[in-house]
């Protein structure tokens, strides 16, 4: 009930507790995981094979005029672009694929927290995804299938994840390690999805590496409905009962938050222009061929997330380390440190061109080593920021919040969809500097502000489980 000095705040759900532990943890965690690996064997099983599928096979003729309502979608992109060839047309429809899975999730928040409740909206997610795969298998339903898996993630994502810490109160200590699993399952299946989908691809045909990851989808949807009984119960009737408003200081929060995203954007133009152009650069630039074998191009995509996962505990440790002698960076710093580093390891891709062979091409080793060196200023960056998202949102909204934290990734890869048209314009040190200075800028940017932000989201920023993120 209202108060004369603003409405009344309703409490977060009381943690999910059945007794049902699986070691040391509640048994629902492993059953999130499950199926956020296979979310993730999904959506980067789609990232490794998609430009390279429509600038090798799809967009060239006597392929592309099958693709149902594709002139109508190339006119809008070009009433806009200006005429493109057909590899930067390609690079344009990969980022607003990328940035329209991370729009979608603001508006599949709000309905999981406020309509269908977050489980079901789970498994809506899911089957949608499962059926916008399927119809990768043709090239008539290409554009059916992006609009469905665009809408699947929307449901899925941030519904799936605001799971997680319903199973713990504040104060569990099991939330650390948690949120380790979690992470490691998502890493793990981003790993997994490019080594298989590359080979099926390279060895049997495109649609085998994307029916692939339609059965994976499937398999994450039978899962997740098999631990209903250990999931935490949706909260919807009481966001339905209470009709409540935000008080004056979550106001306040949620609009610092959103104005924090043109900073958050400017990270990810550079990581989404990874997932986007860099599979066309490696391509052509990077010696793949290691003997008589030369290995799949999407496989580089596998060894990105390989080194987050081989990255994650050391950097945890480090920051323990660090607390300890009260040297641990706050949420804002480690920010404004992720988006220098990777700023740096992009430039690295840059001087891969002075380091080329007698062929022109840039050894693999150089490329290994980009992985490497960015995942360092990733787990700075990228995992904070939505951990900081996450705990900082008032309750009743808090899966949305999560999905308004999206909206940086959408905007970045939609930019970085149309930076990669001047892929075939400028030199490949030219094309990667720029990026690199987006992400300094970025970095930047956020340490002047840094005083500011970090007065506002103190009471995010302080609290110590924020060293075990969900992410993105």
């Amino acid at each position: 009930m209202a108060t004369p000095t603003g409405p009344a705040v309703i409490p977060a759900p009381a943690p999910f507790e059945n007794g049902r532990d699986l070691l040391g943890q509640p048994r629902g965690l492993f059953f999130i995981g499950c199926t956020e690996f296979w979310e993730r064997v999904s959506f980067h099983g789609m990232l490794a094979l998609l430009v390279l599928y429509m600038v090798d096979q799809l967009l060239l003729p006597g392929h592309v005029e099958h693709i149902v309502g594709f002139p109508a979608l190339r006119a809008a992109i070009e009433a806009v672009t200006g005429p493109l060839s057909s590899q930067a047309l390609a690079t344009q429809i990969f980022g607003l694929y990328v940035g329209f899975v991370y729009l979608m999730p603001v508006f599949g928040g709000l309905l999981g927290d406020r309509v269908l409740g977050r489980r079901r909206a789970v498994a809506l997610g899911a089957l949608l995804m499962t059926a916008g795969h399927f119809c990768m298998a043709f090239e008539a339903s290409f554009l059916a299938a992006l609009f469905l898996l665009i809408a699947g993630a929307g449901v899925l994502r941030g519904n799936l994840a605001s799971q997680v810490g319903d199973l713990y109160s504040s104060g569990d200590r099991r939330r650390e390690s948690a949120f380790q699993i979690y992470y490691a399952a998502l890493n793990t299946g981003a790993f997994i999805a490019p080594l298989i989908t590359g080979v099926l691809a390279q060895t049997r045909g495109w649609h085998y590496g994307f029916g692939f990851a339609g059965f994976g989808m499937l398999a994450g949807l039978v899962i997740y409905l098999s631990g209903a009984r250990d999931l935490p119960p949706d909260a919807v009737r009481v966001a339905r009962a209470a009709k409540q408003k935000l008080n004056a200081k979550e106001r306040r929060l949620v609009l610092v938050m959103v104005l924090m995203l043109p900073l958050l954007t400017l990270f990810w133009i550079a990581q989404t222009q990874i997932w986007n152009t860099y599979n066309l650069w490696v391509r052509d630039n990077v010696d793949l061929v290691i003997g008589s074998w030369k290995m799949p191009v999407p496989w580089l995509q596998s060894v990105d997330s390989l080194a987050v996962v081989v990255l994650v505990l050391p950097m945890l440790r480090f920051w323990r380390w660090q607390a300890a002698r009260s040297s641990e960076p706050d949420d804002v710093t480690k920010l404004a440190i992720g988006c220098l580093l990777f700023g740096v390891a992009v430039a690295w891709l840059a001087g891969g061109q002075w380091v080329a062979d007698g062929t022109g091409k840039v050894p693999l080793l150089w490329a290994l080593g980009y992985h490497f060196f960015s995942a360092v200023g990733y787990l700075y960056f990228a995992p904070v920021a939505v951990a900081l998202f996450s705990r900082t949102a008032p309750p009743s909204v808090n899966a949305m919040m999560i999905g308004i934290y999206y909206l940086s990734i959408f905007a970045g890869s939609i930019i970085s969809g149309r930076l990669g048209g001047l892929y075939e314009r400028l030199s490949s040190a030219q094309f990667w500097l720029m990026h690199a200075a987006i992400a300094t800028a970025g970095g930047l940017l956020i340490l002047v502000l840094s005083t500011r932000l970090r007065r506002e989201l103190a009471p995010a920023s302080t609290r110590m489980d924020s060293r075990f993120p969900r992410t993105n």
